[in-house]
């Protein structure tokens, strides 16, 4: 008899460390992946150093450290399955399964409580077999 098994869902280890990794090791993952500029434009920060001080354990304001752990999660799905450059590009271009929306915009300027769902769900159709 043949077991069911559910495919491997490559967005829960990036939701489990998008939650628990502490601040600046998320930082550090994320300008590793993404870069330093892109990493501050999604943080809304106009100058790189910001990541600089959270990398050495300062804390953001406001809703920067939601947006980055969200965004941390989208990368992680993505970078699972493709480079930092495909990875980059996604975020960066128009985006069908967001309504040609850039996904960079939304995840800095966006209220997260309404899209942090659709574009999760962008990134996990992007994946081969999302």
């Amino acid at each position: 008899m043949a077991v069911n098994v559910a495919p491997p869902r490559p967005d829960l280890a990036a939701h489990r460390e998008a939650l628990s990794f502490p601040w600046p090791e998320l930082i550090r993952r994320l300008t590793e992946i993404l870069g330093l500029k892109l990493t501050a434009y999604i943080a809304g920060e106009n100058d790189v150093r910001s990541l600089d001080t959270w990398i050495n354990g300062s804390a953001p304001c406001g809703e920067v450290e939601q947006r980055l752990r969200i965004t941390y999660q989208v990368v992680r799905t993505l970078s699972q399955q493709d480079s930092p450059r495909i990875v980059q590009a996604w975020l960066t271009g128009v985006n069908p399964e967001l309504g040609d929306r850039v996904p960079v915009r939304l995840l800095r300027d966006g209220d997260l409580g309404t899209l942090a769902q659709e574009i999760m769900g962008a990134a996990r159709a992007f994946i081969p077999g999302g």
